[in-house]
């Protein structure tokens, strides 16, 4: 019997217009209510910005933001993982001035920090994954210490594999994975949606074959690998097709709803 469902975000839950079918949520989520299942968001967005998709049910939803750096249940953050001041430093000298990306979201517990010359599409672009966001002169200036990511967008699929190959030979405390949309998320090592989840179904005394869960990047893998009951989005990447169990119909066609409806049906 499934007990809790976490589903990833962007290229999952919501369409590819960062929309999804509201009344097909309500509807599915009453039924899950009415069945005790628990319901994670599990996104590398901002807090803020996947509690805002929810304003009727913010403090019911449980979350896993920043890939697994914040989690939250019943409104209340129980963990949140910050960076050393010294890696924070390393590494945006490494990622601005050794490679010369200056599209970078320095992500803290309760705002993003991104540079203020930056071009408007990637302004746009951040607005799609931060709430509170802050735009400053210099990303070694900032002085808020509690970051949880650093975020690129590198559009040069060469580049990327330089950056990933360069984190994983540099640095012990600090892992490089692709959520898709030409991003790098740079999350601590023991930090991940599956590590994050694990804690929630601890908490809550539930198994992990009790889990269902859902995702289409490879920042969705562990958490995909932790229950049979996983599921690949239509569109995925090569990886989350061969990690998870199922397959779910397209996040364009609310596949996630689709697969839950069907579940439920049968109980």
């Amino acid at each position: 019997m499934i007990k809790a469902i976490a589903t990833d975000k962007d290229g999952t839950l919501f369409k590819s217009d960062n929309t999804m079918d509201e009344d097909y949520f309500d509807h599915i989520y009453q039924q899950l209510t009415d069945h005790n299942i628990k319901f994670i968001v599990a996104s590398g967005n901002q807090l803020a910005q996947l509690q805002s998709f929810f304003p009727n049910k913010k403090d019911d939803i449980s979350y896993v933001a920043e890939n697994g750096a914040i989690t939250v249940d019943n409104g209340e953050i129980m963990t949140a993982h910050y960076f050393p001041e010294n890696i924070v430093t390393s590494l945006l000298e490494m990622i601005t001035e050794d490679f010369d990306i200056k599209d970078v979201v320095l992500s803290a517990l309760n705002c993003a920090y991104i540079l203020d010359d930056r071009a408007d599409d990637f302004y746009d672009y951040v607005d799609q994954y931060y709430y509170y966001k802050e735009r400053v002169s210099d990303l070694q200036d900032v002085e808020d210490t509690k970051i949880v990511k650093i975020a690129l967008r590198v559009k040069d699929a060469s580049m990327v594999d330089k950056i990933v190959e360069i984190i994983e030979d540099d640095y012990d405390e600090v892992r490089a994975v692709t959520s898709g949309n030409d991003s790098i998320d740079l999350i601590l090592t023991e930090v991940n949606k599956g590590h994050a989840l694990e804690e929630l179904l601890e908490k809550w005394g539930i198994q992990a074959d009790e889990l269902m869960t859902f995702g289409d990047a490879d920042n969705d893998l562990e958490m995909l690998k932790m229950t049979p009951h996983s599921y690949a989005m239509a569109e995925c990447s090569d990886n989350v097709a061969q990690a998870a169990q199922h397959r779910a119909p397209s996040n364009d066609d609310s596949g996630v709803f689709q697969v839950i409806e069907d579940y439920l049906e049968q109980q």
